[in-house]
């Protein structure tokens, strides 16, 4: 595989989200094996009581980043799912805002990944930290599930 043609499997990995994180509107800025930017807008549906960032969003955010992160070192076949994440909430990103996120590996090993995520809002001030550890997976397809769907497995060698 030429250089060109692997930058764009990884943008293609970057760039592809899933229902949820499409859903959250996070979009993908800046994709390297060694550290990952995405942004989120912070919308009203987004928000708690108090007029934030809901926590359980911005861990949304931070665990789509460590996903696209891990999936960038990871050949073709093998997947990721999280294993730990600790989220420590250091200010509030208020509505109208932008959430926006910076992953860096601590260690990408053959099993798992672990990844810190920096999380800052529109003003540049750190809003949030997020230590998390992906598990590396081989996909293998399993059988049919009791509504007669097909299942999917990770198995880890």
């Amino acid at each position: 595989m030429t250089d060109g043609e692997e930058h764009e499997r990884l943008r293609g990995v970057a760039e592809t989200l899933s229902p949820f994180s499409s859903a959250l509107g996070i979009r993908t800025v800046s994709f390297a094996r060694d550290e990952v930017v995405g942004e989120m807008p912070v919308e009203a549906w987004l928000g708690n009581r108090n007029g934030v960032l809901h926590g359980g969003a911005l861990m949304s955010f931070a665990d789509n980043l460590c996903g696209t992160a891990t999936l960038l070192n990871l050949p073709e076949g093998q997947g990721t799912v999280t294993l730990e994440s600790k989220t420590n909430f250091l200010r509030p990103i208020r509505i109208g805002d932008t959430a926006r996120g910076v992953a860096t590996p601590y260690h990408r090993g053959r099993k798992t990944m672990i990844w810190e995520v920096r999380i800052f809002r529109g003003d540049g001030k750190l809003a949030a930290v997020v230590s998390q550890t992906q598990l590396v997976l081989e996909w293998q397809e399993g059988g049919e599930g009791a509504d007669g769907a097909q299942e999917t497995h990770g198995v880890q060698e």
